[in-house]
């Protein structure tokens, strides 16, 4: 959801999304689906950690097909990753005026490529869609109510 609000994607056929769906690990593998259809193409994944590490095995299949993609991962501290376990390079910016200087290694690094954007433990990204919730019901931001807990058939818990 960062990368729909703050990425200016300015050429048709050049955004890969789940839809906001809170597909948990999409983006590592369709960045790898994408890179290998347009071989010559810059492939980035925008990610949080917790869905990089739902598939980070992808990671080895990724180096083992020298799939340059770059993973621009969106890290909160509630998981971790290594990127050089796997072979591929990792960086990493801890404050806002290191994400260019990141973001340009990453892009002239050969391979694959993590680059770990630390972000505040407290952050919520909008927009978001609760779980349980509609598309409709989506929350487009604090002013619009906490996130509310629902049942598993999907009553509102208070």
């Amino acid at each position: 959801m960062w990368a729909a609000q703050f990425l200016k994607i300015e050429e048709p056929n050049r955004w890969m999304t789940s839809g906001g769906l809170g597909t948990m690990g999409y983006g590592f593998p369709a960045a790898m689906g994408v890179q290998v259809a347009h071989p010559d193409s810059l492939v980035i994944d925008v990610a949080g950690e917790a869905s990089l590490l739902m598939v980070i095995q992808e990671l080895s299949t990724m180096v083992q097909h020298r799939l340059p993609v770059k993973t621009f991962l969106l890290n909160n501290e509630y998981m971790g990753m290594l990127a050089e376990s796997f072979g591929a390079t990792g960086l990493r910016a801890k404050r806002p005026e290191d994400v260019d200087d990141v973001i340009q290694a990453m892009i002239e690094t050969p391979g694959p490529v993590i680059a770990d954007i630390q972000v505040d433990k407290e952050e919520n990204v909008y927009p978001m869609i609760p779980a349980g919730a509609a598309h409709y019901e989506m929350k487009l931001g604090p002013e619009h109510g906490e996130l509310e807990e629902r049942s598993e058939d999907g009553m509102v818990l208070v």
